[in-house]
Parts: C-alpha cells; structure tokens; sequence
C-alpha cells in the first residue's frame, strides 16, 4: 500500500506526546496519520448521506 501524505505536523504532535512525558515510537505518526485519513473519510460519508457537500464540525463527531 502506498504511503498516504502527511496530514499531521509532526513536530506539533510531538511536543504535545513530550509535554506529557511520553516518548514517540517511529511508527507513532503515521498511526495518527492513519486515524485522521479515517475520520476524513467518516465526514465525507455523514456530509453526503446528509445530501449536503459541504462538511462542517458536527461531521467529525462519532
């Protein structure tokens, strides 16, 4: 599988991981890149199940 684009600032996440004291495994990111690829696409389905094209917050909710 070819390896999505980065959605995520690697830094900012980083330093919010570090502030709580937790270290970043390589692979961590692009987990996290992962799950918001997923969410991305949870929005796109609710937004046009709704009849609208336009995604707005409450898409994003679970």
């Amino acid at each position: 599988m070819a390896k999505k684009e980065a959605l995520v600032i690697a830094s900012k996440a980083k330093a919010v991981l570090k502030k709580a004291k937790l270290n970043v495994a390589g692979d961590a990111l692009e987990g996290l890149n992962d799950v918001i690829y997923w969410y991305i696409d949870q929005a796109a389905k609710r937004t046009k199940a709704n009849g609208r094209k336009t995604v707005r917050k409450h898409d994003f909710m679970a």
